[in-house]
């Protein structure tokens, strides 16, 4: 199977500050809005996509119309302590501070408006017992 893209696409009550937030936190642009539904594109990197819907809209099957829960956003990046002290200097909720993990991420969990978790990583080099986990060419150095 050819898969042409793939983004995800978060359920929540308030489109409009949901989207903001990625566009002021992250830098995404918007690809296309309907006030409904937000596409989000990263412009430093186009592949990367975001989808923010208004989760009580009659496209999503009854019963499933509701705020997102249980999602966790990985973003990688390449300055996680810069954008750690932004966030902490801002009104953004931090649920995990930074730290450095032994399977090789120095990461910190925050949320945004609606709920969603955000894990903000950067890669670095796992100790030996996590290093053994990792095909060969995919290590973080």
């Amino acid at each position: 199977m050819k898969v042409n893209s793939y983004y995800p696409v978060i359920t929540v009550a308030d489109v409009a500050a949901t989207a903001g937030f990625y566009e002021t936190n992250f830098g995404f642009t918007k690809g296309f809005d309907s006030g409904w539904y937000v596409h989000l594109v990263h412009p430093e990197n186009p592949s990367v996509n975001l989808a923010v819907m208004e989760s009580s809209h009659d496209s999503l099957p009854e019963g499933y119309r509701k705020d997102a829960q249980g999602v966790l956003l990985n973003f990688e990046v390449e300055d996680v302590d810069a954008i750690y002290a932004r966030m902490t200097a801002s009104d953004v909720e931090i649920l995990r501070p930074l730290k450095d993990e032994p399977w090789g991420q120095r990461h910190f969990i925050m949320r945004d408006p609606a709920g969603v978790m955000i894990d903000v990583i950067k890669l670095i080099p796992p100790t030996a017992e996590f290093a053994a986990n990792y095909d060969g060419d995919k290590l973080p150095t």
